[in-house]
């Protein structure tokens, strides 16, 4: 189980203190307001307001609350218009991060990004240097007591699933981008609970950080990024052991 996999899980359950800051509440609203001004409102001719609706929901939006967002993103409603735009850059140790954002104003978005990333010890990147290194997924994680690894491969992999990791706590599925409705509906179908789905970056390959210095500064930029209200989304792809995350944890 690579620390990498497991910082995923930890992730996914500090959704709910992030939820009371509403701070999740904020990223999950624009980006349903993005996906529905690039593809429409119809979520089945667009799967990434789908997606995006889906984990809204997970997460205990309120049905009106997506709604709004829609047609903000539509045009039915007045709102600010947000572009998508990517950072590339690294962390200590060379762990190589990929940000991604949805912003107003990009110039004031790139400065304070930029400048996060030298106060902690990191460095912006040229577009392209990180971006190689990670892969557009889909993620499922749900909880170890949903399903046997036999039932929970039998249903996964005969929808499209790549792969299955257990992370101890967790189950996590993996699957190309646009299977990953399809693998979940199936999940659901054959009884299964999902804890989350959702789109994600995956890395090819991971920089193992041995001890708890090493993991404590890389992670310090990779919090410090999540807490800009423009980040939507932080990918790193450092590999820390279980012993070191959980001293870090601690």
């Amino acid at each position: 189980m690579s620390g990498h996999s497991k910082w995923h899980s930890i992730k996914h359950k500090k959704g709910a203190a992030d939820a009371k800051r509403g701070k999740l509440f904020a990223r999950l609203i624009r980006q349903i307001e993005v996906a529905a001004r690039e593809g429409g409102s119809d979520l089945e001719g667009n799967p990434t307001l789908r997606t995006m609706v889906a984990k809204a929901r997970d997460n205990s939006v309120p049905v009106d609350t997506i709604e709004r967002a829609i047609k903000r993103g539509t045009g039915e409603l007045e709102g600010v218009r947000y572009e998508p735009i990517n950072y590339e850059g690294y962390a200590t140790n060379g762990v190589a991060v990929f940000v991604e954002c949805l912003t107003d104003n990009r110039n004031r978005t790139t400065a304070e990004i930029k400048n996060i990333f030298s106060r902690n010890g990191g460095s912006m990147a040229e577009p392209g240097s990180v971006a190689w290194q990670f892969e557009r997924k889909g993620l499922i994680i749900l909880e170890h007591s949903a399903a046997t690894e036999d039932d929970l491969m039998l249903a996964a992999l005969d929808a499209g699933a790549e792969d299955i990791v257990d992370t101890g706590d967790t189950w996590q599925v993996s699957t190309g981008p646009t299977d990953l409705h399809a693998v979940r509906t199936a999940l659901e179908g054959a009884g299964i609970a999902v804890g989350s789905a959702e789109l994600t970056m995956l890395p090819s390959t991971t920089v193992a950080l041995g001890d708890e210095s090493a993991a404590k500064s890389v992670l310090r930029v990779v919090d410090a990024l999540e807490d800009h209200d423009d980040v939507q989304n932080v990918y790193a792809n450092f590999d820390i052991p279980d012993d070191v995350l959980s001293a870090v944890m601690a």
